[in-house]
């Protein structure tokens, strides 16, 4: 990948959560949910601990008990290389209203910046589409982030995927409540839901 005009982690996410409305966001292990964090602690927030390659099934469940929300699963490049066999299962069961972004900038961040297989061989996009996910793309600017942005809003036409190019810079880490019980709770309780 060229490693020109690559667009900058935190203004993608800022974006994709700017016009959040109901929607319930994903944050893959590590830095994408420091990201999210970082624009704007909300109650549909999900923060992930601990659980690479998740992101996406946690997403998929998600979607699937409540159709009428839309989702977002914000994660990372290692995490969704790891959970890849996901890509499948929401391929199959195809949920409406389901959308993952892929914060790939070809590198472990999390454990010390080795190269990912996306700098390489590893075609995300077209592992999405082989998996059944149409609506899969490369995002490359920040026009499309914006009509990727958009796009998440309607739960009729999913599941989307988009593989969003982003520099590699190491930032500070702004990091949310790693309670899970809290995080899981406070969804809960703003979909309506008592706690657990």
């Amino acid at each position: 990948m060229s490693k020109a005009n690559l667009l900058d982690r935190r203004q993608v996410v800022s974006t994709l959560l700017a016009d959040r409305k109901d929607v319930v966001a994903i944050g893959g292990l590590g830095a994408s949910t420091n990201d999210m964090f970082a624009a704007g602690d909300h109650a549909r927030n999900f923060y992930l601990w601990g659980g690479m390659g998740g992101a996406a099934m946690i997403g998929l469940g998600l979607a699937l008990a409540q159709p009428k929300l839309p989702v977002l699963v914000i994660t990372g490049d290692g995490e969704m290389l790891m959970g890849m066999g996901s890509l499948a299962t929401i391929g199959l069961q195809k949920p409406s209203n389901l959308s993952i972004a892929v914060l790939d900038n070809e590198a472990y961040g999390e454990t010390g910046g080795q190269t990912s297989h996306t700098a390489a061989a590893a075609d995300l996009v077209g592992v999405a589409k082989a998996c059944g996910i149409g609506d899969s793309r490369s995002v490359t600017t920040m026009v499309g982030v914006e009509a990727f942005a958009k796009a998440v809003h309607d739960v009729t036409a999913g599941p989307r995927f988009a593989n969003v190019k982003i520099d590699s810079a190491n930032l500070e880490r702004i990091l949310p409540s790693r309670d899970g019980t809290y995080i899981l709770n406070r969804i809960r309780g703003d979909l309506g839901f008592r706690p657990i």
